[in-house]
């Protein structure tokens, strides 16, 4: 692919499953480098939450937060990660809700069920992901991915990882 029309439904539908298989994998720098400079992953802290700025979410991060969550989950001395957590994300097929070529903007709804697990330890999460995507250097990058959990306004606990 050349440019943003040569984009085709699978080409994103295919981003969505390496993006979860990355973070599965626990390749957090080629999952990081899957966002735009400005992009923002968001979990709502409600359901139909507008922003993440003027509203408490259970995660807001932009570049610098993300790419800090990821060198402290690379660091032998974090605590949090004794032992170390895994996850695994088990997606159903994504759907293309928005594919503008004109304006290079896309957006992927995924329904999913996350586990993630830490010694005896499980959690489950069940949401929506909605990925934002846009066509940049010769690559689909996100520019947003907001994380709907089902059960958001509950009280939860701390995520370790990316779902």
């Amino acid at each position: 692919m050349t440019n943003v029309t040569a984009v085709s439904h699978q080409d994103l539908i295919d981003f969505v499953v390496r993006e979860a298989r990355l973070l599965d994998t626990k390749a957090f720098e080629q999952w990081n480098a899957l966002f735009t400079d400005d992009a923002v992953y968001w979990v709502p802290l409600v359901p139909d939450q507008e922003d993440g700025i003027n509203h408490t979410s259970h995660m807001y991060e932009d570049k610098l937060l993300r790419t800090l969550r990821i060198e402290r989950l690379k660091s032998p001395r974090a605590f949090s990660q004794q032992p170390p957590s895994r996850c695994h994300h088990l997606l159903q097929t994504p759907t293309v809700e928005v594919f503008d070529t004109d304006n290079n903007h896309f957006v992927v709804r995924t329904e999913f069920h996350y586990t993630e697990t830490q010694g005896d330890e499980m959690q489950f999460y069940v949401g929506t992901f909605h990925h934002h995507l846009t066509w940049v250097d010769a690559g689909l990058r996100m520019t947003h991915k907001r994380v709907d959990l089902l059960n958001g306004d509950a009280a939860l606990p701390a995520v370790q990882l990316f779902i």
